[in-house]
């Protein structure tokens, strides 16, 4: 079974940046896409960014240019670097994986704890 383990997020001033990671651990088993998604007070939660095994990365029209997702796939980690923030990123961020065991055409979601980040004017 995937375990998440989220770090970063805080509180940061409009214009400051943020760096959020999550590892994804455990064993038998490969990551299909692996991303960040958001839920701000009162709102659904919506995707910020995610890549796939291929390498495709998708981002959110409202972060694209400002953030920046990375992976590194030998540790099953992925990292969010979040620049120029805005008061309207504030939200919780979560992490989250899509897996599937090895010789398995089955697949699992997971989702991390999330991490509050807070953009003050």
């Amino acid at each position: 079974q995937v375990q998440l383990v989220e770090s970063g997020g805080g509180l940061v001033q409009a214009g400051g940046s943020l760096r959020l990671s999550c590892a994804a651990s455990g064993s038998g088993f490969k990551i299909n896409s692996m991303g960040w998604y958001r839920q701000a007070p009162g709102k659904q939660r919506e995707l910020v960014a995610a890549v796939t095994s291929d390498g495709t990365t998708n981002y959110a029209d409202s972060v694209q240019g400002r953030f920046t997702l990375s992976r590194d796939n030998a540790e099953n980690t992925v990292y969010l670097q979040m620049n120029s923030l805005k008061p309207e990123d504030t939200a919780v961020y979560y992490c989250n994986a899509n897996y599937s065991p090895y010789r398995s055409g089955t697949y699992y979601v997971r989702w991390g704890q999330g991490t509050q980040v807070t953009v003050s004017p």
